[in-house]
């Protein structure tokens, strides 16, 4: 999740100069210019000699404020890119280079092509009818993804050990991580009852069959748009995706609703000929089961981030709005 609230510092000398040489293969880097959102990584649009535009992210350096699962986490989002590539449909884009070494910057570094459009969410106003129809090919996109299967469950780079075999062995190891950085920055996030709703619902956990391709974060901040007519354009930053659940892109597109999905995002998925469970018991708890993870990450990144502002208040009570609503349901 990002904020669009964050401003972009001045690219630095020595930034714009290793840049330059992580492109070097594409062209002679002419013109940088950090872009504003992210609360993870940082990202600059990279201009080239020959009219090139391309998009350079890297990550931010493990130094002992990562959560456990960001580790090496942006190297996901090349993955999830190049597995989309052969699908243009997916709207994502393409991986030109990746660097990491992590001699040129401190953290990794994906070079991708420019999307096209501007952030959904500074884009033009929609009327409640052109909404809707956004809202129902998202979630057609998000069918299209899910049919994208791994062959193991859990984050997607592959040396995480936060992977399994089963979603619930994998889902568990997910959340025991989360648990263990909540208790490392002293986050009270009601660890125990967050244990008894996993061991309450594996039976719903279980009925996850197919690790399906799930980009997490599929709010409007990371879907581009055309200016002028709202038309989805692209898809961006899948580096928190992971091999599981597809519910968990229903929360990751409106991560403080409370209520289930919109109606439209749920039509324009199940018009993509994908099912989902919504509506049954097992469904629901998954859905909660999906909303509480959310919840855990937005509540404990506050403290390793060291967010501050005159929004951060009002953030974490939304945050927390979702924690418990999701930790009652559940039971």
């Amino acid at each position: 999740m990002n904020d669009p609230r964050l401003s972009a510092a001045p690219v630095l000398d020595d930034v714009r100069a290793a840049l330059a040489r992580i492109v070097a293969p594409l062209g002679d880097l002419t013109g940088v210019e950090p872009l504003t959102g992210g609360m993870f990584a940082t990202t600059y649009r990279v201009d080239l000699a020959d009219g090139t535009r391309v998009v350079a992210k890297t990550a931010p350096p493990d130094d002992g404020q990562l959560l456990t699962h960001e580790r090496d986490l942006i190297r996901s989002e090349a993955i999830v890119y190049r597995l989309a590539e052969p699908h243009p449909d997916l709207l994502m884009p393409r991986v030109l280079l990746t660097d990491f070494s992590r001699t040129e910057l401190p953290g990794d570094v994906v070079v991708a092509s420019h999307a096209r459009g501007v952030p959904a969410d500074q884009g033009p106003e929609l009327t409640a009818a052109t909404r809707a129809t956004r809202r129902r090919r998202l979630g057609a996109l998000m069918g299209r993804l899910h049919t994208l299967h791994g062959d193991r469950f859990g984050y997607i780079e592959p040396g995480t050990p936060l992977r399994g075999a089963t979603w619930p062995e994998a889902f568990g190891r997910m959340v025991e991580a989360l648990l263990a950085d909540a208790r490392r920055w002293e986050v009270d996030v009601a660890a125990d009852r967050v244990r008894a709703a996993l061991a309450t619902h594996a039976d719903a956990l279980a009925t996850v069959e197919h690790p399906s391709l799930v980009h997490a974060d599929l709010w409007p901040g990371n879907l581009f748009v055309d200016p002028d007519s709202g038309e989805l354009t692209a898809v961006i930053d899948p580096e928190r995706g992971f091999w599981g659940d597809p519910l968990f892109d229903l929360v990751g597109a409106d991560p403080f609703r409370l209520g289930p999905p919109p109606a439209d995002l749920v039509a324009g998925y199940r018009a993509s000929g994908a099912d989902l469970p919504l509506g049954t018991a097992d469904g629901d708890a998954r859905y909660a089961l999906c909303q509480l993870m959310m919840g855990l990450v937005m509540l404990i990144e506050v403290v390793p981030r060291g967010y501050h502002g005159d929004w951060l208040e009002p953030h974490l009570a939304s945050v927390r709005a979702l924690h418990a609503s999701a930790l009652d349901r559940l039971g």
